[in-house]
Formats: structure tokens, sequence, C-alpha cells
């Protein structure tokens, strides 16, 4: 597939799991498609696959809460295109669990950094390229952890994750007189690698985690990618400072 409509999307974080599916579906509506990423090797391999397939792919190694590193890359592949159109702010994670008391200082700031900072430093470095894009948009990642304040050991996650509710619709507001449209998707428990650790050590845990899901099953990572790709979109044109949920009504009880 080739570009015909000659729109670039960046997403980072995009060497696997739900970032790598926005990569492909994003690829598959025409986008050329900028993946980021620290793990050079998988970079890459998805390149590959993303070519295989007959989309226009490139892999840009850096790490998203270092802001000279983000600001150089953002900004050699805003001049290499021209523009920018579509920025996914996918990179992010949970970093670990640490319950107050024994948090180090360390660990409270790489977790911001990770969640927070990172949408911060590439939205700032996109900027003057969104502004010559087509129907520019941000997309940014939160959770329900920004609302409940996460589970055990998963609070500055949660805090990081409240901070990116709030930095979308500041964007938003922000952005507005140029037309850049900011929105957030919030997913739920998707079955990723995110989850591997409690899916092989806990079974049972996971498997439970169903039932607080009104639909009575976990999200594939496709379907965050397709409510991403209709937030890029021309259907999405007047959304704007708006978090999608896409939890299968997650934590409203059966």
């Amino acid at each position: 597939m080739s570009n015909s409509n000659g729109k670039v999307a960046i997403i980072t974080g995009a060497t696997g799991g739900i970032g790598f599916e926005v990569a492909k579906r994003l690829g598959k509506d025409g986008y050329t498609v900028v993946l980021n990423g620290i793990d050079n090797e998988a970079g890459v391999k998805r390149i590959k696959e993303l070519t295989a397939d007959g989309i226009n792919a490139e892999y840009y190694g850096f790490d998203v809460t270092k802001e000279e590193e983000v600001t150089k890359n953002i900004t050699a592949i805003g001049e290499k295109y021209g523009k920018i159109d579509v920025l996914v702010n996918n990179a992010g994670g949970l970093g670990g669990r640490s319950r107050f008391e024994e948090m180090t200082t360390d660990f409270y700031r790489f977790v911001m950094a990770l969640n927070l900072d990172s949408v911060f430093f590439a939205s700032r470095a996109a900027i003057p390229f969104l502004k010559k894009g087509e129907l520019p948009t941000i997309i940014n990642y939160t959770s329900i952890a920004g609302w409940n304040a996460g589970g055990p050991g998963a609070g500055i996650y949660g805090t990081s994750k409240a901070g990116v509710h709030a930095i979308t619709r500041a964007l938003a507001k922000d952005l507005a007189e140029y037309g850049i449209r900011v929105n957030a998707v919030s997913p739920g428990t998707i079955d990723t690698p995110f989850h591997a650790q409690i899916k092989s050590t806990k079974p049972e845990v996971f498997a439970s985690w169903k039932n607080n899901i009104l639909l009575g099953r976990l999200g594939q990572p496709e379907e965050v990618a397709s409510v991403i790709s209709f937030l890029a979109g021309k259907d999405a044109a007047f959304l704007t400072a708006e978090t999608i949920q896409i939890g299968g009504g997650q934590g409203l009880g059966i």
C-alpha cells in the first residue's frame, strides 16, 4: 500500500503490544508510520513486518523519558516529512510496584517521566510540525488508574496517568486555535505482554479480571487501535479534549 494521502503518524513505544497494533492499523489507513522504541532489534523486525504488509514504515530508537533525545528525533522526523499529522503518545508503563513509604525518589521520577514527561516532551517537539499537518492530532493514553489511583503499589502510576488526563485537556485548549485536536484513550485490561507476568504466575487472578468487565472478556490490542484510527481520522474532526474508555464496561460491576 503506498502512502496515497501523504500523511505521517508517529507512534511512541511501538515495538510491541498495543503500540505495534496501532502502527499496523494506521499504516493500513494509508499513513507513513514512524515507530519509536528502545529495543532497536525489535524495531528493525517490526519495520520488516510492516513493509512486507505494504506499509511505509520507519523506526527511530530513542528514550521518551530523555528530553534531548525526544526533541532531536521528533524534530528530525518533522523536518524530513515537512509536517506531522498524528502523534500517538503510546509509550508508558507501570514501571514496577512500590508502596509510598518505601518508594525511592528515583522510582517516583522514573514512573512520572515514563508516563507524563514523555507526553510533554514529544508533544512540545511535534507542535511546530503538527501546525503544518492535515487534520493534525495528538492522542494520549490515560488509564482507569488515573481515576481510581491504581491497585496496590501502582499509586504513582495512577498519579502519572491523572496527569496525562489533565495535560490532554490542557493541550487541547492550548492548540485549538491551530486546529490541532488532542484526545486520549483509556484502555482497560487488554491482553498484551504488559500482563504477561501475572498471566504466567497467577493465572487464576488473571482469569478473574474478566469478572469485573461487563462484556465478560479482556480487550484485544486491535480494539484499541481501531479507536485510535477513528480519533485520527476525519470522522472525529469535531472531537477534542475527550477521553474514550476502551474497557468493555470495566469497573461498573456486574
